[in-house]
């Protein structure tokens, strides 16, 4: 069974390799490199989003602090 923290693991490197898949998908029917360009950014931005609100705000920040 699929718990948490794998989920999350495996959420992390899909996420940061979306943007660069959306990107590529993109730029051969939009050509447009002001279009295509934050998309690669966007998957890291994502994941990095997805490891602090995990660290922050879930589970982990729930042990840490006793409750």
């Amino acid at each position: 069974m699929l718990e948490r923290p794998d989920a999350v693991l495996t959420l992390i490197p899909l996420l940061a390799v979306s943007g660069l898949a959306v990107r590529t998908l993109l730029a051969p029917g939009f050509g447009s490199g002001l279009f295509t360009t934050p998309l690669a950014a966007a998957g890291y931005l994502a994941a990095l989003a997805l490891v602090f609100l995990e660290l922050l705000a879930w589970p982990v920040a729930q042990r840490l602090s006793g409750s």
